[in-house]
């Protein structure tokens, strides 16, 4: 009845192919392989099917137009079999985990288009063997059955901790190093070579008949995507729970006070002017300077997380009807609100805690950050 995003449990190992996630199948397919003996080692093949093809997309979107016309076509002008049609989440994926002929993924529309499940058009797509009636999709109990909840919630799944965490496995298998060769043998990752990128030069074949039947494989067998990444795993996305400045992770934004001074013109080698406003996102300061240009500057950590910490300039862009806006800089040295002895000289601003320490362009203090 409810999906706890926090287990691990619920999550598929996103460092295996669909085809090598139940162990008993794949036992089957890697028997299968071994018996290919008569084939070249390069044309061996664990999976005859693909994870993506036009007869995918049609299965899965078969609710909606224009992919209600294509599947129709597809199908030589009617609907498929009820029993082999879409319309039961659970069995869709007893039949990827199980079936030796269907490994498929998602599609995009998994995370953002509830209309996919809902026979709005009210197409008459039969009924099954057990005399189901086949309409709007069967959902999970978590979804209480509304299309817009389970959309909600498997985004929420794919933008989770877990799949931020192990999602670079999934790119090493779809566009990464582990698509093909040694790595991809290791890692069960082995299609038609037909689907591959540049296994077979249609201009080379002669025969029309020949050159027809492959490239009809080509078409409705699936094809690979071209390789991205060819020597070195995907980088990990970085977790939530870590932060750019290791120091700052107690921190509370409330704490944080922005000095500037009355005339700052961004270092020596900028002419934006002085800074009218600054905020920070990420490891990034976005600063709006007098002149209405917007800059970047990234946070450029010292061994260790140490502070000072340095800031270089990333990128700037003048705002679009910048002469619309007014703002008054005044010229007097700014302090800070307790009256300590704060100095911040025309090039440089400083973040400080609680408005007690001194910066200037020599000798900062180490609770600072600088620019």
């Amino acid at each position: 009845e409810t999906l706890d995003l926090n287990d691990p449990s619920i999550y598929r190992d996103l460092s295996k192919p669909v085809g090598a996630l139940n162990p008993d199948r794949l036992a089957m397919l890697i028997e299968r392989y071994n018996d290919l003996d008569g084939f070249p080692e390069e044309q061996k093949f664990l999976y005859g099917s693909h994870y993506s093809s036009p007869g995918v997309v049609l299965h899965y979107m078969l609710r909606q137009e224009p992919f209600t016309s294509m599947h129709i076509a597809l199908q030589s002008g009617r609907f498929d079999c009820p029993d082999r049609l879409f319309f039961d989440l659970a069995g869709c994926w007893r039949s990827c985990l199980t079936s030796t002929s269907d490994v498929k993924e998602l599609t995009p529309e998994f995370f953002t288009c509830p209309e996919i499940f809902t026979n709005t058009n009210n197409f008459p797509l039969g009924e099954t063997q057990d005399n189901k009636q086949i309409s709007n999709v069967k959902l999970p109990p978590w979804a209480k059955g509304s299309p817009h909840e389970f959309i909600r919630i498997h985004r929420l799944a794919l933008e989770s901790d877990y799949v931020s965490r192990h999602l670079h496995h999934w790119i090493d298998l779809i566009f990464g190093y582990k698509q093909r060769g040694p790595a991809s043998s290791a890692a069960h990752n082995v299609f038609h070579y037909y689907s591959y990128e540049g296994s077979v030069d249609l201009d080379k074949i002669t025969d029309d008949i020949e050159r027809k039947a492959i490239e009809g494989h080509i078409q409705n067998f699936g094809q690979t995507p071209s390789q991205l990444i060819t020597k070195l795993p995907h980088p990990e996305r970085s977790a939530k729970e870590k932060q750019p400045i290791a120091p700052f992770e107690s921190l509370h934004a409330g704490d944080l006070k922005v000095h500037t001074p009355a005339k700052q013109f961004g270092g020596p080698k900028s002419s934006c002017g002085a800074i009218l406003s600054l905020h920070a996102i990420g490891d990034s300061v976005f600063v709006l300077h007098s002149d209405f240009t917007l800059c970047s500057y990234k946070l450029n950590a010292t061994r260790n997380n140490a502070l000072p910490v340095q800031i270089k300039a990333d990128k700037c862009r003048m705002l679009e009807n910048s002469s619309a806006l007014t703002r008054t800089v005044d010229n007097e040295e700014q302090s800070n609100e307790q009256g300590s002895n704060l100095i911040v000289n025309s090039d440089s601003f400083a973040l400080t805690m609680g408005g007690n320490y001194r910066a200037a362009d020599h000798g900062a203090d180490s609770s600072l950050l600088l620019l």
